[in-house]
């Protein structure tokens, strides 16, 4: 069996330990004789499961014991309502930082629920930086303050959070959960779609401070009231089971095979920093964001010649390096180098890319 590079921006790879680990079990989880896929989420087996799951996750992100840890289905878009339906019901004001096509749809869906002001947009030169805020722009009496913390299109993060004061921060942090430490404690709200760092496509995890719970407005679908999956321990109805069974077994392997949160973010700063190094030497291959703004996650890059472009494309999936197109907003190449994107990939990666650039010079 030959296992390419899969550089998507997501669904994305997963570690080889989690996917071997999850077929070994595909038939038999533990004793129980019969499949996690297979089991009833009111099971006492699977309830060791999804527990497990929460437990691990509050550990290896250090969540504060006043926020619950959620785990729904929908993505991070059912977020773009879910969000303004729970939240945006005081002054029914909201803030949002515009950087990406995420934030903006977040911004439009939440503009049906309630005033929301975009107080900085990057869009004037294709969101390829993180725009300086202006704390005299803030609502001071906004229901919430919203951010893509980063942007798996056009590869930019935030590395200083806004000052939002006593409004909460809610953040989607789809692309780079798990990445990295986070405070939790600096945020109202935090939604990832799984599909990139945590698990497989089909669960979305929310950790909400718990006095955010409880506000939402009469008409809110019981599906979309953060209380109802609250109080239900993200069981009210069917949750994704299979989903959360690998996000468990992705949480064991960054704690046993990677050493925990901070040896993750380490290893991915030195996969990012060699990716990076090599694109600031290159002649031929350029970054498409400003260099303070970079992510560590997701990684456009372009030749400047569209026809190059795809020839790259086309040669380097050949080779083995698959979903290295550029989204289409951006054009070009994207890398997208998630947590189980070996330091083997990028490093051969980088040997393709020089090979190329000697070929057409």
């Amino acid at each position: 069996m030959a296992r390419v590079y899969n550089f998507s921006a997501g669904p994305s790879m997963l570690p080889e330990q989690v996917l071997a680990k999850a077929a070994n079990e595909m038939l038999e989880y533990g004793s129980s004789g019969q499949s996690v896929m297979e089991m009833s989420h009111r099971s006492s087996v699977y309830e060791e499961i999804i527990h497990g799951c929460e437990a691990l996750l509050r550990q290896t992100l250090n969540i504060p014991d006043n926020y619950k840890v959620l785990f729904l289905q929908g993505g991070a878009s059912s977020q773009f309502s879910m969000v303004p339906l729970n939240l945006l019901n005081g002054s029914g004001k909201a803030d949002f930082v515009i950087t990406g096509q995420w934030a903006k749809k977040a911004y439009a869906e939440a503009q049906k629920y309630g005033q929301c002001k975009a107080v900085a947009s990057s869009a004037d030169q294709t969101f390829s930086y993180i725009p300086k805020l202006d704390p005299n722009e803030f609502t001071k009496d906004a229901d919430y303050f919203h951010i893509c913390y980063n942007n798996t299109i056009y590869g930019t993060r935030f590395h200083d959070l806004p000052q939002t004061g006593s409004v909460p921060l809610v953040a989607d942090m789809s692309s780079c959960i798990l990445s990295e430490p986070v405070d939790v404690s600096k945020f109202g709200l935090i939604y990832a779609g799984a599909q990139k760092n945590m698990g497989p496509a089909g669960l979305t995890v929310v950790i909400v401070r718990e006095d955010l719970i409880g506000r939402a407005r009469e008409f809110t679908p019981t599906m979309f009231d953060y209380k109802i999956h609250a109080e239900n321990g993200s069981m009210y109805n069917t949750p994704p089971t299979y989903a959360i069974y690998i996000c468990k077994l992705v949480l064991e392997w960054i704690r046993d095979k990677m050493g925990g949160l901070e040896k993750m973010a380490e290893y991915n700063r030195k996969k990012a920093g060699l990716f990076y190094d090599y694109l600031d030497s290159s002649d031929l291959f350029k970054g498409t964001v400003v260099k303070e703004d970079r992510s560590l996650m997701n990684i456009p890059f372009v030749t400047g010649n569209t026809d190059l472009d795809k020839k790259f494309v086309a040669e380097a999936t050949a080779a083995g390096f698959v979903n290295l197109k550029g989204h289409r907003s951006v054009g070009g190449m994207r890398a997208s180098i998630y947590n189980a994107m070996p330091m083997e990939g990028v490093e051969k990666l980088v040997e393709f890319m020089k090979a190329f650039e000697a070929a057409n010079k």
